[in-house]
């Protein structure tokens, strides 16, 4: 035992000099990729974890704290009605407006709680894939109908691969059903209402945070005043959330007042000393979350509250590093795309671009296996493809694309696995990636 221990410690150092021996530095594509990394990660960084990911973080907690598991089970759990189960599934994406990277701690919470294989695979797909904004988004600037093919594809996607998944596992499923059946449910701590409200309050925060500015040229519609306003309908919702604090988890009115003047005042003085106008937002933002979770953490009337900031913790603990692997390799293979500008990875953009034109079967199964695990943030994945379809990107792959990349990516598919196991996460991806091609396929040939 001790011989093999020291040969495994010989071969990892034989394996790290010999990378750091043959490093090609003298490389322009090494040294390309590289800063594409860092680019992509300082992106990531700034414009997703603090806006979308902590949030997020906080919306599982309170799906794995304070909603029941008696609601859980009711609305997705093994013994729920398959219809319903899969409706609210389904079109959970019209309401979170989330990424493939934000989705995860909300899939994470209602599995944990109970709900069965197939529901929950359904929601996971959904979150990022049913996204109205990029739907319309699609529809404006790729054509309406890749916009409608882009939602007819989603939703039924999301039900297919749930009862799909739920087929292959039956066996568990029906362990799971039979286990669910005994279960002795505590009574309902408060209405559901007041979940509800909870719930709903952090998520149109997560939801006009992260609101997407439209394209240059379009001033004058709905979607560009509300972006100009997000701030403001940001601060209105944060609002409702104090009211939440106080008269619905019973915070002391004084802290959670406290709380609020150090967010606002950290709002003015951010929006008064940081000149970068992208930036400045995060300062309150990361003042408010630090505020929630002190008086959540300190307070002693109710556990629950104290134990919400332990959960959100927990999947913060949970997903942030596999994240973090997971962007800097998409970042050093794949390049870093945004804001108009594209750095190259590893992999030249120019292969991408030549390997998904026409509509052949390969360039629609590469185009999905690409967009599976390439990072797209909300909404970014229209003018990517905007700019692809213009170097000679075929429809059907860019619809295979669509349909694969927003709801993978490699930092998803590693949390996936650690939640589901890696046989689940191989199959929930193969299906995902077959389905997205043939639909490109077919799409490609139509149109």
């Amino acid at each position: 035992m001790e011989t093999k221990k020291e040969i495994k410690i010989l071969i990892w150092i034989a394996v790290i000099f010999g990378v750091a021996f043959f490093l090609p530095i003298e490389s322009a594509r090494f040294n390309t990729a590289i800063t594409a990394t860092f680019d992509l990660v300082k992106w990531y960084a700034r414009e997703h974890v603090v806006l979308c990911l902590l949030p997020a973080f906080f919306i599982a907690g309170v799906i794995s704290v304070f909603v029941s598991q008696g609601s859980v089970l009711r609305y997705f759990g093994a013994n729920a009605k398959k219809w319903l189960a899969y409706t609210v599934a389904a079109v959970s994406g019209t309401i979170l407006a989330v990424c493939s990277c934000t989705i995860l701690p909300l899939f994470s919470s209602i599995h944990k709680r109970g709900a069965g294989l197939g529901p929950a695979i359904a929601f996971l797909y959904s979150g990022p894939a049913i996204n109205i904004l990029a739907i319309i988004l699609t529809a404006r600037i790729l054509g309406f109908e890749m916009g409608v093919a882009r939602t007819i594809g989603a939703v039924s996607f999301s039900v297919i691969i749930g009862l799909i998944m739920a087929f292959i596992y039956r066996k568990e499923e029906k362990i799971k059903k039979e286990e669910q059946m005994n279960i002795q449910l505590p009574p309902e701590k408060r209405p559901m209402w007041q979940t509800s409200f909870h719930f709903f309050t952090l998520v149109l925060i997560l939801v006009f945070a992260n609101w997407g500015k439209p394209a240059a040229d379009d001033v004058s519609s709905t979607w560009y005043y509300l972006w100009a306003y997000k701030w403001y309908i940001t601060g209105f919702f944060s609002l409702f959330l104090g009211y939440s604090l106080i008269k619905i988890l019973k915070i002391k009115w004084q802290w959670v007042l406290l709380a609020a003047i150090a967010t606002v005042a950290s709002a003015l003085l951010s929006s008064n000393l940081i000149v970068n106008a992208k930036l400045a937002p995060l300062v309150p933002m990361m003042v408010g979350i630090a505020a929630l979770s002190i008086i959540t953490l300190l307070d002693k009337k109710d556990d629950e509250n104290r134990e919400w900031t332990i959960s959100t913790w927990g999947f913060a603990k949970q997903i942030l590093p596999l994240l973090a692997i997971g962007v800097i390799t998409a970042g050093f293979l794949l390049g870093s795309t945004h804001d108009g500008q594209t750095i190259a990875g590893v992999i030249p953009n120019e292969w991408i671009q030549w390997l998904v034109g026409g509509n052949s079967i390969f360039s629609n199964f590469f185009a999905s296996i690409v967009g599976a695990f390439m990072y797209f943030a909300t909404l970014t994945e229209v003018p990517i493809l905007q700019g692809l379809i213009a170097s000679g990107m075929g429809k059907g792959p860019a619809l295979a694309l669509l349909l694969a990349g927003p709801s993978l990516s490699l930092p998803n598919m590693l949390v996936i696995r650690g939640v589901l196991g890696t046989q689940k996460t191989v199959v929930y991806v193969s299906l995902v990636v077959v389905m997205a091609a043939v639909s490109g396929l077919i799409y490609g040939s139509i149109f």
